[in-house]
């Protein structure tokens, strides 16, 4: 289809189901919004026939119970596709899980560790469904327990941003109480600017060391700054998370913007040509290669600003329409098993070799990242 076919079609107010975007040669790529729900449905699906007891444990090198913070991720991306794909199949699957765990947190209501708290995501989604307390009562009284301290320094690992930052930003909105966003910003300005003495977060790169084992003069086989992908993604999408759910005049809105934007632009030319991103950013060397995790962050956000109108469209819909044609077409077996996901871990060295085969320690946190960029794509105009 031409340029200009396609511009009458806008015109006319035809509704089209694709997303339109210019390649580097200025050929038009699509994403057809159809074929994107179809494999978002796939991978689900996949998920809860492999899972079908959401209280089923979780045993790897270990036994860990099911409501740990890699099965909350998937939790997010589930109650993202049910909210473009409302299926009473999906809440129910998700209302399941937390009754199985009695709407609790792995370590309760005492601990301040952020992977324990991330099932509270979901818990929350599923209390502003049906407004049943004992959806809500733990993991309030957990934040509650970190709002009354004087403690800051717990979120020493960026991942732990996403898990955490969304809870605190819904309880300040549900119970209209400032309180549970100023001791979200404190916690986070300590990992942006005093953990490990100097701060996880580099202004000048506009990108966040993963832990403090990776500051200076830790360096990247090439001797470049170490910056894995997968944790620059969860910064992304806390940020895309507490947007979305903070009103516009909430405190310290306009600073996560700025760090969202800034982000953004960041990664905008580290990627790499077939689409995806290096899970050493600025390294390629490192165990450079395809990865579905970063890569779907980075779009998810990606897609949410364009959205919300932080950023323009023109600058980013040919990195998103690469990213999302390559997850697409290259990670989704024919049964819906992703391929390319990265196991657990902390650095690029972790759940190597990542490949179109290899399965990663736990199936369910890269499923989350691929249900939350496919849908924010799909609300694409």
């Amino acid at each position: 289809m031409e340029r200009r076919e396609v511009l009458s079609l806008l015109l006319a107010g035809s509704v089209l189901t694709k997303v339109w975007a210019n390649d580097s040669n200025g050929r038009i790529q699509k994403i057809d919004k159809k074929e994107l729900l179809k494999k978002l449905r796939l991978a689900n699906d996949y998920f809860v026939k492999k899972w079908p007891d959401t209280g089923k444990s979780i045993i790897t090198n270990r036994e860990r119970p099911s409501n740990i913070w890699t099965r909350g991720v998937y939790y997010e991306g589930l109650m993202a596709l049910h909210a473009i794909d409302p299926q009473q199949h999906y809440y129910d699957y998700a209302v399941s899980w937390g009754n199985n765990h009695k709407w609790g947190l792995r370590n309760g209501i005492q601990t301040r560790n952020a992977d324990d708290q991330c099932c509270g995501q979901t818990y929350i989604d599923l209390y502003l469904i049906d407004k049943k307390e004992e959806r809500i009562k733990d993991i309030k009284a957990s934040i509650d327990l970190m709002v009354a301290s004087d403690k800051v320094s717990d979120w020493t690992w960026i991942d732990a941003l996403q898990m955490a930052m969304p809870v605190f930003a819904h309880l300040g909105v549900i119970y209209q109480d400032d309180r549970y966003f100023e001791k979200m910003y404190q916690l986070y300005t300590h990992s942006k600017t005093k953990e490990g003495g100097t701060g996880l977060y580099n202004p000048e790169e506009k990108l966040w060391w993963r832990d403090k084992d990776f500051l200076p003069p830790y360096k990247t086989p090439a001797g470049k700054n170490c910056y894995w992908a997968r944790g620059n993604g969860w910064i992304v999408a806390a940020l895309v998370r507490v947007l979305s759910i903070m009103p516009k005049n909430a405190p310290h809105r306009a600073e996560y913007e700025k760090m969202l934007f800034d982000m953004l632009s960041a990664l905008l030319p580290l990627q790499r040509e077939d689409g995806y991103w290096n899970v050493s950013l600025t390294d390629p060397t490192d165990f450079g290669g395809k990865e579905l995790t970063g890569t779907a962050l980075f779009i998810y956000g990606m897609a949410w600003a364009i959205n919300t109108g932080l950023v323009k469209g023109k600058t980013y819909n040919t990195s998103i329409t690469k990213a999302w044609n390559a997850l697409q077409s290259e990670c989704v077996h024919q049964d819906g098993f992703l391929g390319y996901v990265q196991g657990t871990g902390k650095e690029p060295k972790d759940g190597q070799p990542v490949t179109y085969t290899s399965k990663p320690d736990f199936e369910d946190y890269g499923l989350g990242c691929f249900l939350l960029a496919g849908t924010e794509i799909y609300k694409m105009k």
